[in-house]
C-alpha cells in the first residue's frame, strides 16, 4: 500500500471510512518531507488551512511564552493531526503553536478548498471525516482537562497525591 493509504488507516479521520472511501480521500493528500529543526506550520502561516497528519517521525508541538521563549507543549506522533481548528473553519489568527519536525519527517497535508470539493459528490465521506477529526480534537481537550487537573493539585497540594 501507499505512505498516504497506510498513514490514514492509523488516523481518527478514517475509522468510519471503507477502503474505496480512503483511497478517494487519499488522492487530495501531498507528502511533505521535513528535516530535523524544519518549521511545518507557524501562526501566522501562508496556507494556514491545511489539515496535516503525521506519516513518519515526530513533531514537537511548541507555543512561545510571554518572555519569548518556546516551550514544547506536545509531541506528534505517527496519525496525529494538526491544524484542525483553521481547517475546520476557524481564523488563522487562532494558530498559537509553531511546529517543529524531529528527525526525518513525513507529512501528509490536505488544503481545506481540496476537501470541500468532496460536499457535493461525497457528502457521507466528508460528514464521517469531520466526526473523526471533532473525535481526536475532543480527546485532545479530554487530555489537557486532565493534565491541567494534576497540575492544579500538585500547586495547591490536594487530591491526597502530593
Amino acid at each position: 500500500m501507499s505512505l498516504v493509504i497506510d498513514t490514514l488507516r492509523t488516523s481518527p479521520v478514517t475509522e468510519e471510512l471503507s477502503q474505496a472511501e480512503v483511497e478517494i480521500l487519499a488522492e487530495l493528500f501531498e507528502i511533505q518531507e521535513y528535516n530535523t529543526g524544519d518549521i511545518i506550520v507557524q501562526p501566522k502561516d501562508e496556507q494556514p488551512d491545511n489539515l496535516y497528519i503525521l506519516a513518519n517521525g515526530e513533531i514537537d508541538v511548541k507555543i512561545e511564552s510571554g518572555s519569548g521563549e518556546e516551550s514544547t507543549v506536545h509531541v506528534l506522533k505517527p496519525g496525529d493531526l494538526a491544524g484542525m481548528i483553521t481547517f475546520a473553519g476557524g481564523a488563522a489568527t487562532q494558530i498559537s503553536a509553531t511546529l517543529y519536525a524531529v528527525g526525518s519527517t513525513k507529512v501528509l497535508s490536505m488544503p481545506r478548498l481540496r476537501f470541500e470539493s468532496l460536499l457535493n459528490s461525497h457528502p457521507k465521506l466528508v460528514y464521517r471525516v469531520m466526526r473523526g477529526i471533532i473525535r481526536n480534537m475532543h480527546g485532545i481537550v479530554r487530555r489537557v482537562n486532565i493534565e491541567s487537573a494534576e497540575l492544579s493539585n500538585y500547586i495547591y497540594k490536594t487530591g491526597g497525591r502530593y
